[in-house]
């Protein structure tokens, strides 16, 4: 099984990540999963798979403690963060891993810079770290809504890739997903939201307003990836109507990073080693 991953894993990927300054499409065709991609049941395997290596790394990764991950999940209302986060890294150890969703800012986060509640979630070394949502909200929501003028928010591209430079310095890989479901798409998942007791909870009003806005979140997102997918931290686009084909593609681009982060064990002490055959 391990050595199917690793044919799996030395394919060509699937996904490429936004080249800086380039422009892509968030039409809704590019919503739909590649042509080319297995069936269903076959992905599933695949996942699986996919999870044995991601948990056999990220021991390895816990264990070494010299670098982490940072894997920063966005997307509009509906697009699957919460889903992804189960799926793909379900089975990993939660003690090398922490996930923060960040909510509206407190009033103490308001008086401090806009990295700041930011960097007290970075993962230490030997950690995965999963945000849903992060500082890319600071040129989204804040923008389209004009909560600070346009002097404010476009500033923030270069901070961004600044701050972002400085934890890949630091040994911080970072990778960035944004989940692009099609308006038909969100609309059906609103619905379904609606009519199950187990998630009507989620809904607020507010996605309605927000939906109403799509083409300016849509201006709003594509400038976010085109001037913040560096080399030091790449934004991949995910087809994400169909949440199986979602999970496939983003645990791919996972698995290829922490196997390129290439983590070690580390080896015990001399001391503890003359312990063996005494026990």
């Amino acid at each position: 099984m391990i050595n199917s991953v690793s044919r799996a894993s030395r394919a060509k990927p699937v996904l490429r990540p936004v080249r800086l300054g380039h422009s892509v499409s968030l039409d809704d065709a590019a919503a739909d999963p590649p042509d080319d991609l297995p069936d269903r049941d076959e992905l599933k395997e695949r996942i699986e798979k996919q999870q044995e290596k991601i948990t056999e790394i990220q021991n390895r990764l816990y264990g070494e403690s010299k670098q982490a991950l940072l894997v920063i999940l966005q997307g509009r209302d509906t697009c699957g963060k919460d889903s992804t986060i189960r799926r793909v890294f379900g089975a990993v150890n939660p003690e090398g891993s922490e996930v923060t969703s960040f909510k509206t800012p407190t009033e103490l986060e308001m008086r401090h810079d806009f990295l700041w509640r930011i960097h007290h979630r970075v993962p230490p070394h030997g950690v995965i770290g999963i945000f849903n949502r992060s500082h890319y909200e600071d040129v989204l929501i804040v923008r389209v809504r004009e909560f600070v003028p346009a002097s404010v928010w476009r500033k923030r591209f270069g901070l961004i890739n600044d701050f972002e430079r400085m934890l890949a310095e630091s040994r911080v890989t970072i990778l960035k997903f944004f989940l692009h479901i099609s308006r038909e798409e969100q609309a059906t998942r609103l619905r379904e939201r609606l009519e199950d007791p187990e998630k009507n909870w989620k809904f607020r009003a507010g996605d309605l307003a927000e939906r109403s806005r799509w083409e300016d979140y849509t201006t709003a997102y594509l400038d976010m990836l085109r001037k913040c997918s560096t080399s030091w931290a790449p934004w991949y686009v995910v087809p994400a109507n169909k949440k199986v084909a979602r999970d496939y593609l983003i645990g791919d681009v996972v698995l290829r990073t922490l196997q390129a982060m290439r983590p070690r064990l580390p080896i015990a002490d001399d001391d503890v080693l003359a312990f063996r055959g005494k026990i």
